[in-house]
């Protein structure tokens, strides 16, 4: 086909130096389009030399309104930089590069336990979070399983060693990995990644300061906070003593005595975790049962399992004093008991990692706690800088700040502007045996209602404890809205209940009623299939009835 000069119109995006035109497209007025991707520049390069006129423009980015110009790209030495690559702004930063964009990333140097000069490219979750935290609660299941192999044939001896060291060595080793992976999926993406201690220096600039002390100055069209969350001491007496999740995980020897402060998911995974492995463990929390905001049924029953487990449990306790002894740490309880423990652990809550990025110079508001305040698009007030993950203090788990990351990628670089949707999330407690819930609990359902609840449990004895002799229950519940026959909330307490549940969380997201779970066949024998065999209705609590305190 001949080409004319009035024929032709080139629309693509710089993405580097050497103007790599991904993406472009060549509109053929009297014809049809055609796509042009790595030959692009080959392309554009026969239209000069044959004296076609070839328009270039920059992609727009949907969010922004208005096209840019060439020009105007070549001002920045980034489409994004990203600060902090962990799960979300690895996310967001490697979509971003799909989409076309020139990306940097900046994070500070690997180590297990983290400081404010001291990380690693994986962030929270893959270096001293989910993943070893798991690790280690799979450790922690084999002692109670080797006692329970008794009853089906197995001849253990008496004693059965745990080698601590080992399994600390193999956690390091697989953490490693996952970093080196994380690394690689960002070169593989075409993203610059510094090491080093960003910060937001004006609304299109960033600093990276390197371990030798190094300044180095980059300018961004847009900015992303992904700098994830720290744990927070108790402010009491002999706070110093005390150690957080990080260094629970890295701990040189195993603990014989611990004492845990508080009720939500660290605190019983951790003390599920050394219960586990043979460790006497109190748990303090302030409250009258563990884990408050999820279902206080589900919450009972959790109780009664790590007290069943051997876990010695303090409701309605704080700590007021930690004191150094001969025989180990001294803690004070408010209720005047003292207790004795080789370590003691503050699960006491996180807060945002922000104190250090300089944004409220540049005029980002945040709250006060330090979370980054942004808009239903993940934007804060200053149209550049954007913000993800537990950073922004909205919904703190993982998978959560990977769907922000998607989702910003394809709003400012994907022109299709797309609002995480926060409902429906599932999320589990890994606990032993654990808790996974998706949906509204039981009071949430209440306190929302617009009609009846139908509430559906079912309580067992799973098939493999009938066996062993182990005295432990499973639970499994069911929130319908009697008005829409739509499962509105599901939880279950018992073994490999976060393996049930993420099918279960499609079905929710799908609007699944409660006939289409009774209509499926389940899998038999299974503890799955008591989901889709929960006839009876338990409990109808009507439109006007009031939310059970949480307790």
């Amino acid at each position: 086909m001949c080409l004319r000069k009035k024929d032709i119109t080139l629309k693509g995006l710089i993405t580097g130096r050497r103007s790599n035109l991904f993406g472009a497209l060549i509109t053929v007025k009297r014809s049809n389009q055609m796509k042009c991707r790595r030959g692009s520049r080959l392309l554009i390069a026969c239209a000069l030399l044959g004296g076609f006129s070839v328009v270039i423009m920059s992609r727009k980015m949907l969010i922004d309104g208005d096209v840019g110009s060439g020009t105007e790209e070549n001002q920045y030495d980034f489409d994004l930089f990203v600060i902090g690559a962990g799960s979300g702004g690895v996310r967001a930063s490697r979509f971003s590069a799909q989409y076309g964009a020139k990306v940097g990333i900046c994070e500070l140097p690997f180590h297990p336990i983290s400081s404010e000069v001291i990380g690693g490219v994986g962030g929270t979750c893959v270096i001293r979070g989910c993943v070893p935290k798991k690790i280690m609660v799979y450790g922690a299941t084999f002692g109670p399983e080797i006692q329970d192999s008794r009853e089906y044939g197995w001849q253990v001896n008496e004693k059965v060693d745990f080698d601590w060291k080992k399994l600390l060595h193999k956690k390091t080793e697989e953490i490693l990995r996952l970093n080196g992976i994380y690394k690689r999926l960002l070169s593989n993406a075409g993203v610059k990644l510094y090491e080093g201690e960003g910060r937001v220096v004006g609304p299109n600039e960033v600093e990276v300061i390197q371990l030798d002390g190094t300044k180095l100055s980059y300018s961004a069209k847009q900015i992303l906070i992904a700098t994830g969350s720290r744990a927070q001491r108790l402010d009491i007496p002999g706070q110093e003593l005390a150690i957080t999740s990080d260094e629970a995980l890295s701990l040189d020897e195993l603990p014989k005595r611990v004492v845990v402060l508080g009720g939500g998911y660290i605190a019983v995974e951790f003390a599920s975790i050394w219960r586990g492995m043979g460790s006497t463990v109190n748990l303090c929390f302030r409250k009258e049962l563990p884990l408050r905001g999820f279902d206080d049924e589900m919450r009972a029953l959790v109780a009664r399992n790590l007290e069943g487990r051997g876990i010695i449990l303090h409701p309605q306790t704080n700590l007021t004093q930690l004191v150094k002894t001969e025989d180990g740490i001294k803690v004070t309880t408010d209720h005047g008991e003292e207790l004795i423990a080789d370590v003691v652990l503050f699960a006491t809550g996180r807060i945002p990692n922000t104190k250090r990025l300089n944004l409220q110079a540049v005029g980002v508001e945040v709250d006060s706690i330090g979370a980054v305040k942004v808009d239903e698009f993940s934007r804060t007030n200053v149209p550049s800088i954007w913000a993800i993950g537990d950073a922004t203090n909205r919904m703190n788990l993982t998978p959560v700040a990977l769907m922000e990351g998607t989702l910003f990628a394809k709003t400012v670089f994907g022109n299709e502007p797309s609002k995480p949707d926060y409902s429906n999330i599932p999320c589990a407690v890994f606990c032993i045996p654990p808790l996974s819930v998706v949906g509204l609990s039981e009071e949430q359902a209440i306190e929302q209602a617009n009609g009846d609840i139908l509430v559906f449990t079912s309580t067992f004895n799973p098939m493999k404890n009938s066996i062993s002799g182990r005295q432990e229950k499973t639970l499994m519940k069911l929130i319908v809205s009697a008005e829409t026959d739509k499962v509105i909330g599901a939880s279950m307490c018992g073994p490999d209940a976060a393996e049930i549940m993420q099918g279960i969380a499609i079905a929710l997201k799908c609007g699944a009623t409660k006939a289409q779970f009774d209509s499926t066949v389940g899998i038999h024998p299974s503890s799955a299939e008591e989901f889709v065999t929960m006839r009876s209705v338990t409990r109808r609590i009507a439109a006007a009835g009031k939310p059970k305190a949480n307790i």
